[in-house]
């Protein structure tokens, strides 16, 4: 049975009410609505606006925001569980003390958020931009960074520990007292960034050192 669009479920947030499981919302403009403690399950938002929404303590269960435009969205706290963000736009939000279990972020920017504190498990982060983001002290083990833009993003004190961070970029990215040990490191360019003060296994210390001229003899 196909999902139908626009149920609206009650409830004491200002503006449009969230919607109920199952139901499709697309092109809606969700500027400033007030969703703080909503819960969503199961909903997709398509090319949806939430300009300045106040979405704090928001719990999200297999919701999809695909193409969604988040900027200046207040977020903080929210709990987000097996939840799709696909390409979407976090311009300034405010991303404090979020938790991502089993999230999709793929292809998604995050210019001027604040992302930290935040907790995240078994995510997909690949494709995503976190251009001059603070990072610092973000436990990311594990996770899926493939290709994601991490220009002059802090990540120090950050565990990257196992994280698939292939042909991530990482010009200028701080990761002094970064762990990488046993990250999957190919198509890294060794050269555009300092990986002084962080943690590398024998594999990628060989690999920083051929990047920089060294003859590593077997």
């Amino acid at each position: 049975m196909p999902p139908t669009t626009r149920k609206l479920v009650p409830g004491p947030c200002t503006g449009p009410q969230p919607p109920a499981p199952d139901t499709v919302w697309e092109g809606e403009d969700l500027a400033r609505v007030e969703w703080d403690w909503a819960r969503l399950e199961r909903v997709t938002f398509v090319d949806c606006r939430f300009d300045d929404a106040a979405m704090a303590e928001l719990v999200t269960t297999r919701c999809v925001f695909e193409r969604c435009v988040l900027t200046g969205a207040a977020l903080s706290g929210s709990r987000h569980e097996g939840t799709a963000f696909l390409s979407c736009r976090f311009d300034r939000a405010k991303l404090s003390g979020v938790t991502w279990t089993g999230c999709k972020l793929t292809g998604s920017q995050f210019p001027g958020a604040t992302l930290r504190p935040m907790t995240s498990e078994e995510s997909d982060w690949s494709y995503v931009s976190l251009r001059g983001v603070d990072l610092s002290g973000v436990d990311l083990a594990g996770q899926r960074l493939a290709e994601a833009d991490l220009t002059d993003a802090d990540l120090s004190g950050a565990d990257l520990s196992r994280a698939d961070l292939r042909r991530a970029r990482l010009q200028s990215t701080v990761l002094r007292g970064a762990d990488l040990r046993g990250a999957e490191t190919d198509g890294v360019d060794w050269r555009g960034f300092d990986p002084t003060g962080a943690r590398l296994d024998l594999v990628q210390a060989v690999l920083f050192a051929r990047a920089h001229g060294a003859v590593v003899a077997d």
